[in-house]
């Protein structure tokens, strides 16, 4: 099994308030329903407030990195990808359990 991690952090400029934001969090909390390889997909705001801290995750559960391949290039996942480009940088773990 591989547990995919995401972190978003907005670009300056941009926060919760924003149309883009909320948009792409509505498209992110569908990409689980619509991407048939993720068994597991949690998303949502980070509540702390320190500088460090990212604004958004998003976790999946695969059973492994072919399956990982498939969500990257699923159709429904790239959608939601230009969402968080236009206003967010991420860094991604993909963890072996």
């Amino acid at each position: 099994m591989i547990r995919h991690y995401v972190l978003f952090k907005f670009k300056p400029g941009v926060s919760w308030d924003d149309p883009r934001a909320q948009q792409a969090e509505q498209i992110a909390a569908k990409v689980g329903g619509e991407v048939p390889e993720l068994r597991e997909w949690t998303v949502g705001r980070n509540i702390s407030t320190r500088p460090i801290a990212y604004d958004f995750a998003a976790v999946g559960l695969l059973d492994d990195m072919e399956d990982v391949e498939r969500y990257l290039v699923h159709p429904f996942h790239q959608e939601a990808i230009s969402a968080w480009r236009e206003i967010s940088d991420w860094v991604i773990a993909d963890v072996q359990e």
